[in-house]
């Protein structure tokens, strides 16, 4: 109700919202206020379609009748990967008319610029801390691989978010680094300096629209290990600029992770191949020049 008003006092001629409340309150709320052109951004199925518990479940239900009942009021729908569309497709959420493939939300290649490798071989993970973004399977691969190279480092950077109910709890991070396997850097509003200090970039999630820290590395000439999942697996090509692993399973990480700390010359050739296809096909500039012709500007 509150959008409405909002709306219906500022008028304005194109909605477009992203992330699933947004999507579905904002969707409502612009057809009630009469929007003449309502678009959504899926960045992702989050917590309703990333576990298989009895309240995740219930979840899903409510989520694809909102769904459902808020997309069909929809100009544009866009989606970051391809499984994502032809799932709502097959739900019946949107129609072909309306779906649009986008390359995730893009990122800044000026701001993201190449940095010096550094000397010795270290690890970096941003994420909320919760357990789909598979922040427990770095961390057992950082203790397996900590106990065999002593000088090599992995990070953490991401805040808590404790109203999630798969949150990592402070407890188990501080056990985490209390065991040397880890370090902790908090949480940070300008990740440049976080991607610049490490030399490769890794993120076991679950399922992801796409994943704008990978783009970020990438931008700025780091090799990637992510999960052959939807949204993670169209940023990296495996042997071309990172590598792809199982979700899941933190053995599989560890052996990718290892793989880099055993050929430190990989790291910076497959960084260079992942700037390039950063700047080719996710730069902001391109992705918001096809997001603004399909919404009609």
């Amino acid at each position: 109700m509150r959008l409405r008003e909002f709306f219906r006092r500022t008028q304005p001629d194109v909605l477009i919202a992203y992330t699933i409340k947004p999507v579905i309150y904002g969707s409502i709320a612009g057809k009630c206020a009469g929007i003449p052109r309502i678009c959504s951004m899926i960045t992702g199925l989050g917590y309703a379609y990333g576990r298989h518990d009895w309240k995740a479940r219930m979840v899903h239900r409510i989520v694809e009748r909102l769904y459902r009942a808020s997309l069909k009021h929809n100009y544009r729908v866009f989606f970051q990967n391809p499984d994502d569309l032809r799932l709502f497709l097959e739900r019946g959420f949107v129609d072909a008319r309306q779906a649009v493939l986008i390359n995730g939300s893009g990122v800044d290649v000026d701001r993201f610029r190449p940095q010096p490798i550094p000397d010795s071989v270290s690890f970096l993970m941003i994420a909320r801390l919760i357990r789909s973004k598979g922040i427990r399977e770095y961390a057992e691969a950082a203790r397996v691989l900590k106990n065999k190279y002593e000088n090599v480092s992995f990070r953490i950077v991401g805040g808590f978010d404790e109203g999630n109910p798969s949150a990592i709890t402070r407890d188990e991070l501080q056990r985490w680094t209390n065991g040397g396997a880890l370090e902790y850097w908090g949480e940070m509003a300008d990740v440049r300096g976080a991607i610049a200090a490490s030399a490769v970039y890794v993120l076991p999630s679950y399922r992801e629209g796409m994943p704008r820290t990978v783009l970020e590395a990438m931008a700025m000439a780091r090799p990637v290990i992510t999960t052959d999942v939807p949204g993670c697996r169209e940023t990296v090509t495996g042997g071309v600029n990172g590598l792809l692993v199982p979700p899941r399973d933190g053995a599989a990480l560890a052996g990718a992770m290892e793989y880099f700390i055993r050929n430190p010359a990989e790291i910076a050739a497959m960084g260079r191949r992942g700037r390039d296809i950063a700047v080719e096909r996710f730069d902001v500039h391109k992705v918001n020049r096809d997001i603004m012709h399909a919404m009609g500007i």
